[in-house]
């Protein structure tokens, strides 16, 4: 009985080291095919491709109609709400002819009413005063109320659309094409900075009396204060409009005139990747471009055309009453209101090879791209909506832009001059400006910082003293380039951008 017991007892204590070892077999295998299991590698995150909208720009001094600079300048491109600039140049017309006032009624449609932001927002079957209206597109930029200017004055926004274009014509803009008042988006409404240019004129010269239009800060209707979105307003010197845009396909565009001392140019920028950066290089560009404009002349964008005064551009509710009333400008020739007296020829401008005209029904062969490389702030319309609540940034800087030239110095002078670097600078480096005031010359840097995107990203600012016959200056500088090819490389980026630079050894 007893050894029964005791062979049980090693059979069970046999059994379960049995057990135990299989178990620690087990276990040890298993944790072997982990260690040597293959690990996955991380998965990689593809990052966004940088949002960069094609870009074109330009300047005309409006005294001579000389061209002051220029990129890609006959490229087509989307106007986006510049757009509006074209729907208030017939709303204009129509006031000036007498066939609308100010105090005018528009109404507002259902499908006005339904357009995408921005937008003032007024209900069907309600009206708006044309002088309101004015104000709204100039400053809320609102696609309701440039919908119902073109079917108050057309019957319909298609068919406005097709008056825009055929004044577009008229006016010389031989590349441009609308699809509608607003400037929403639509692959097939295009335009060059070129073009863009003459309407800036145009506006001006034939409506010196509502262009001021163009310089309201603040719009305050029905209860509410609608500040502009045109930002360089009060911040550069002399800028006086005039009309800002966005959409995803057309990048930040703005239209701007200003005047200095007799001075006058207006400029285009298509295809800024920001409105800060957009801002920045048309800064620049006025900055550099001010000093080379003349301070006289009267050169005019309808000296060399026909005016389009069709009785078809006169608003559906008053085309009946034209044989009655009749029409106040000369078919055929310049609206004598238009221009006051016969101006000088034009100083002798370059003239470019004769751009290919598109047609109001014509298909576009290369059409620009419609959608973002990446998302961007809400499309709906004109996204400056958003820029316009956010609080206005610090004013931009107008530190002058045009460098001083390396001063081939005698010995004599070379030994009088002394220089002081506050860095130690690569062999090239790149010079925007020479300034009597430190701080000057830092707002250059800066300036050209923001606006040079990835251009200047690994180079670095620095100011360079110099004393010279008594006379303190300091070059504004960007250090960052072994070679000389890759110091022009940059120079020439921050060209298209409207600053004047050059690359020099350190």
């Amino acid at each position: 009985m007893l050894g029964c017991v005791g062979v049980s007892k090693v059979r069970v204590a046999v059994t379960a080291g049995l057990v135990a070892m299989v178990a620690s077999l087990v276990c040890t295998t298993e944790a072997d095919a982990r260690r040597n299991k293959p690990r996955r590698a991380p998965a990689k995150v593809a990052k966004a491709a940088p949002y960069s909208p094609p870009y074109a720009a330009m300047v005309v001094d409006a005294n001579t109609g000389r061209t002051l600079h220029a990129v890609n300048e006959n490229a087509l491109r989307h106007p986006a709400s510049v757009t509006k600039v074209m729907t208030l140049y017939l709303l204009f017309e129509q006031l000036q002819r007498g066939r609308l006032k100010l105090d005018s009624e528009l109404k507002i449609s259902r499908r006005a009413a339904s357009m995408a932001p921005s937008k003032l927002g007024l209900r069907p079957g309600s009206t708006i005063a044309v002088e309101d209206a004015i104000k709204a597109l100039i400053t809320r930029s609102a696609n309701d109320i440039a919908c119902a200017i073109g079917e108050n004055l057309a019957g319909s926004e298609e068919a406005f659309a097709a008056r825009m274009t055929r004044k577009a014509r008229s006016l010389g803009m031989t590349r441009t094409v609308f699809r509608n008042a607003s400037g929403l988006p639509n692959p097939d409404q295009v335009t060059t900075a070129r073009d863009l240019t003459i309407l800036a004129r145009a506006v001006q010269e034939k409506f010196p009396r509502y262009y001021r239009y163009f310089q309201t800060r603040v719009f305050e209707y029905a209860g509410q204060r609608i500040g502009n979105h045109n930002r360089l307003l009060g911040r550069v010197e002399g800028v006086d409009g005039i009309k800002t845009g966005f959409t995803n396909a057309s990048g930040f565009n703005l239209m701007t005139s200003a005047r200095q001392d007799g001075r006058h140019v207006v400029a285009i920028v298509l295809g800024g990747r920001s409105g800060a950066s957009r801002d920045n290089i048309m800064a620049g560009l006025i900055r550099t471009n001010m000093a080379r404009a003349a301070t006289s002349g009267r050169s005019s964008v309808f000296a060399s055309l026909q005016q389009d005064d069709d009785d078809d551009d006169a608003p559906v509710a008053v085309r009946t009453q034209l044989a009655s009333v009749g029409d106040v400008e000369t078919t055929g020739s310049l609206p004598t209101r238009a221009v006051e007296a016969p101006r000088p020829p034009a100083a002798p401008v370059a003239v470019l090879p004769p751009q290919k005209p598109l047609q109001p029904g014509q298909k576009i062969e290369a059409r620009l791209p419609f959608a973002p490389a990446v998302p961007m702030p809400p499309s709906a319309g004109d996204a400056e909506a958003a820029a316009a609540r956010a609080p206005v940034s610090a004013p931009v800087r107008t530190a002058s832009l045009v460098p001083t030239p390396p001063v081939k110095a005698t010995p004599a002078a070379k030994q009088a001059e002394t220089v002081t670097r506050p860095i130690a600078v690569t062999p090239w480096v790149i010079q925007l400006a020479a300034e009597g005031d430190e701080g000057r010359a830092k707002s250059v840097l800066d300036d050209a910082k923001a606006a040079s995107g990835r251009a200047l990203a690994r180079a670095a600012p620095f100011t360079e003293k110099i004393s010279r016959g008594g006379t303190t200056l300091y070059r504004a500088r960007f250090s960052g380039f072994a070679e000389a090819d890759k110091a022009q490389e940059a120079c020439r980026t921050l060209k298209s951008r409207g600053f004047a630079c050059f690359a020099t050894r350190s």
